[in-house]
């Protein structure tokens, strides 16, 4: 049995309309909402997002995303023995977003499911498959996440509608001899609910409750650059390895303001930090692996580079995952 689980493709889709930051003032203005470009610039590093249309669904976008991965990774579809989707927006109540990813991608029979972790989905669901290839269950795995945010946002709240986008990230991870996947740590703690969720469910054939997203944006930084830090160091240590071995932090990309305080507290320098919050706002579980696949298709991340990858989430959610491309 391989003892590792590595790395061997990434891909990403963003869908076509992107919405500037003049876009959404103009937007929110029609609607008697407040804001402006330098606003939203100066609170979270955003300059545009991409919106989905009304007729798409997030396995759409996973379906681009994991297309692009599995061409980047050189393997089939019927070549994947597990797939699992982040997504905290799924095309229906159930089944899951990617047993629908399954059949749109002509794979059949291998186990498909979803992991519902909000931003920290994508470090979750990378940790669950790395557990089930190194334990001899799976070979090949997909891992997507993949998000329609503009669904859930309040048109009404500045303070939470500039800062969403749409988009999906995927990877293709392979069991391995050599080094992929070197220490992971996942958290979460419940009593923090309140301060970012979207309250609304389905109970007899109606919505109940608000379903769109609110958020406690000072709370939620607070907790945020701390628990990401602690889990930062947790993952190193169980690698045996310092900040010094960091190539890359690639953190999910939620607020500028987060990743910068998070890395100082590393003391590492923006220069090693990868930045794609400015083109495409909070992305949610499609964060992490969006910027991954970006950074690798620039050329800024290199086969045999560190990646420090971490997120935190809704639930209050937070985690990190330590590899080796």
């Amino acid at each position: 049995m391989k003892p590792y689980s590595r790395i061997i493709g990434t891909g990403s889709y963003l869908p076509p309309r992107r919405v500037t930051n003049a876009d959404l003032v103009a937007d929110l203005a029609a609607r008697g909402v407040e804001s402006s470009d330098q606003w939203i610039v100066e609170r979270t590093g955003i300059r545009a997002r991409h919106f989905a249309d009304a007729d798409v669904v997030s396995s759409d976008l996973a379906l681009e995303a994991a297309r692009q991965a599995l061409d980047a990774a050189g393997v089939q579809a019927q070549d994947i023995d597990l797939i699992i989707v982040a997504t905290s927006t799924p095309d229906m109540v159930f089944p899951s977003t990617a047993t629908i990813l399954q059949h749109k991608l002509g794979a059949h029979g291998c186990p498909a499911f979803d992991v519902q972790a909000v931003c920290s989905g994508f470090i979750y669901a990378l940790t669950v498959a790395d557990a089930m290839i190194r334990a001899g269950t799976a070979t090949r795995a997909l891992v997507v996440g993949s998000e329609i945010f503009s669904r859930l946002l309040d048109f009404q709240d500045r303070t939470t509608c500039v800062l969403f986008g749409d988009g999906a990230g995927a990877v293709v991870l392979e069991a391995s001899e050599e080094p992929g996947i070197l220490s992971t740590d996942i958290h979460a703690d419940g009593k923090h609910v309140g301060i970012l969720c979207v309250p609304g469910h389905v109970s007899g054939g109606q919505v109940t409750g608000l379903p769109l997203l609110t958020m406690d944006g000072q709370a939620v930084f607070k907790l945020a650059v701390g628990l990401l830090e602690g889990a930062a160091r947790t993952v190193l240590h169980k690698a045996n390895l310092t900040e010094a071995d960091i190539d890359w932090l690639i953190p999910h990309q939620a607020n500028i303001r987060i990743m910068q305080s998070t890395a100082r507290k590393l003391k590492m320098g923006m220069d090693k930090v990868v930045v794609t919050v400015q083109e495409h706002g909070n992305t949610s579980a499609a964060s992490i692996p969006l910027a991954l696949d970006h950074a690798v298709r620039a050329g800024q991340v290199q086969k045999g580079q560190t990646l420090l990858l971490e997120g935190v989430g809704g639930g209050f959610t937070w985690g990190a995952v330590l590899l080796k491309l």
